[in-house]
């Protein structure tokens, strides 16, 4: 065990009393039946019902699962957008103490097969809509029986040549919402998720009811979530559980909002519904905000969002961005730290009443490019390579590692993955820095760190220096080979325009908080770069694209 526990004088509380996920939407439904939960449907129209409304179609999905055999310890994968269904069946499926998939719907058909086929799921429900991609993984994923279909059309209407078809409405229309929800061991897996497999085969990480309760309560909280707010999921609820957002709007008994299927074309749907249904919270990344601010930038009259708070993952925010939604909407981006393997808040941007008077406007805005601080419920450390503790002064670097109630221990059925873990604490791959006021400041992945001369180079730090020119639309820096220093930055640039920025004008961006050595020596335009299926940059394709740009750099 990585740490000592002491055992006190027993208690007289219920502690054998589960938490258990059934519990945060039954209390939701008994107490705030009335609320609202507004979705999209598959033609794109809008429609809403209500807690109680919900809940007994949670019940009914329920008996429906029981009556296909799905049973304790069974894997059930759903492929869908963030759909009305989708919502339902994040509460049936644990409620029967299975096991929810959460299905990567921009993974390959080998690597979603993988995810099936390591996994156990032996049933999966697929949104009409998203047939062909199940019906490219059913080959890869011979150990599912049962494939249910979920679409308001009848089954005679649809062709699929997936095999064992059901019909999901038409099963609901005959169950009964009468069946009992057990009370489930609180440490049995209630959903599982499969990192994206940038190296090696995807992980399986296995959430435990208990911590996806108690991340609920830390993230309700943290966010000052209530019965007054309305919850957006714009992050998909198929990665990651909507960052755990769909559980503690139900758990605050909030108005939720689903968006359904949408593209980043379509924004200005989002901003529209965010403003029609006064949208409070919402989560997703700068690559799908950005796209809301530029929509919201051409309106005659801007929304008025002072009470809205951004969640914002995947990659930090550029602080031009920051400052167009406080400027033109009043809203407040809150950037926040976490992976797959954390559940995952970790960290969130809050500001701290005593640095209000001690900060210039110009260090409150660069503060809220940080990381921020931990979240009530987990340890944070820096270690060197050695394992050695550092500071906390703001300057050293270390990598970053976590513990807590909701971060794993293991990987789901991996003999080999003691090198992510030192003495019980996950290590994230994540360099990063702490300052004496406790915020964590994220400076590169490991694998991502550019090493010139015996010193570090930040491509996060100069990528969001890049973007804050009006023209840049996006910016990756990797490392590549040099002759000499080992390793020179290079700059990838999408500007608006295609039109190519002169390099000393992009050396001015970075002089205020670069040393000039330290300065790409080359800058390269491309039309689009490329992105993980959880919509990172994918800089290890573009490592080996631009491989051979030493040449270019000696």
């Amino acid at each position: 065990m990585p740490y000592e526990l002491i055992e006190g004088l027993p208690s007289t509380h219920g502690d054998h009393y589960p938490l258990n996920t059934t519990t945060l939407i039954r209390h939701a439904a008994r107490t705030y039946p009335e609320q609202e939960v507004v979705y999209r449907t598959g033609g794109g129209d809008w429609d809403r019902y209500t807690y109680a409304d919900c809940f007994d179609r949670v019940k009914r999905a329920a008996k429906v699962l029981r009556e296909l055999g799905v049973g304790p310890g069974d894997v059930v994968g759903i492929l869908d957008w963030n759909s009305k269904r989708h919502f339902e069946l994040y509460w049936a499926i644990p409620g029967l103490a299975a096991v929810m998939l959460q299905m990567n719907l921009r993974l390959a058909p080998t690597d979603l097969g993988y995810v099936t086929s390591h996994s156990g799921a032996s049933t999966v429900l697929v949104d009409e809509s998203l047939l062909s991609v199940a019906e490219e993984l059913a080959p890869h994923a011979p150990g599912v029986r049962t494939w249910v279909v979920m679409s308001d059309r009848p089954l005679s209407e649809i062709e699929t040549s997936l095999p064992n078809v059901m019909h999901f409405e038409d099963l609901m229309q005959t169950a009964h919402a009468d069946i009992d929800l057990p009370l489930i061991e609180e440490s049995s897996a209630y959903s599982a998720c499969y990192t994206s497999g940038t190296t090696g085969k995807p992980k399986g990480v296995y959430y435990s009811h208990r911590g996806i309760y108690l991340h609920a309560m830390a993230q309700a909280a943290t966010l000052s979530m209530d019965i007054e707010d309305a919850v957006m999921l714009i992050t998909p609820m198929f990665h990651g559980q909507s960052w755990g957002l769909p559980q503690s709007a139900v758990f605050s008994a909030a108005k939720i909002v689903l968006p359904g299927r949408y593209a980043a074309s379509e924004t200005s749907v989002l901003v529209e519904t965010m403003v029609a249904e006064r949208v409070t919270v919402a989560n997703g990344a700068p690559a799908i905000f950005q796209p809301m601010l530029d929509h919201i930038a051409t309106m005659d009259d801007k929304p008025d969002f002072h009470r809205l708070r951004l969640l914002s993952g995947a990659t930090e925010p550029a602080l031009a961005m920051m400052r167009g939604f406080a400027e033109l909407t009043g809203a407040r981006v809150v950037h926040a730290y976490g992976a797959t393997e954390t559940t995952p808040f970790v960290a969130v941007n809050r500001s701290k009443p005593v640095l209000d008077s001690c900060l210039t406007d110009a260090e409150r805005w660069d503060l809220m490019r940080s990381q921020g601080l931990p979240v009530c419920g987990v340890d944070i450390r820096l270690v060197d390579a050695q394992g050695n503790d550092l500071p906390h002064d703001g300057v050293a670097q270390g990598e970053v590692l976590v513990r807590g109630p909701w971060i794993i221990e293991r990987y789901h059925n991996i003999a080999d993955d003691a090198d992510r873990f030192l003495d019980g604490w996950w290590r994230s791959g994540d360099m990063g820095r702490i300052d004496g006021n406790g915020y964590l400041k994220l400076t590169d992945r490991i694998k991502d760190v550019i090493k010139s001369g015996g010193e570090w180079i930040s491509s996060i730090d100069m990528e969001n220096a890049i973007v804050s020119h009006p023209e840049v639309v996006e910016a990756a820096v990797i490392a590549v080979p040099h002759p000499q220093w080992q390793e020179r930055p290079l700059a990838l640039v999408v500007t608006r325009d295609g039109q190519e920025i002169p390099t000393s004008v992009i050396h001015r961006l970075l002089a205020d908080s670069f040393a000039k050595w330290q300065l790409p020596d080359d800058i390269v335009y491309v039309d689009r770069l490329p992105r993980t299926s959880v919509g990172k940059l994918d800089k290890k394709a573009l490592r080996a694209q631009y491989a051979g740009s030493a040449q270019l750099l000696s």
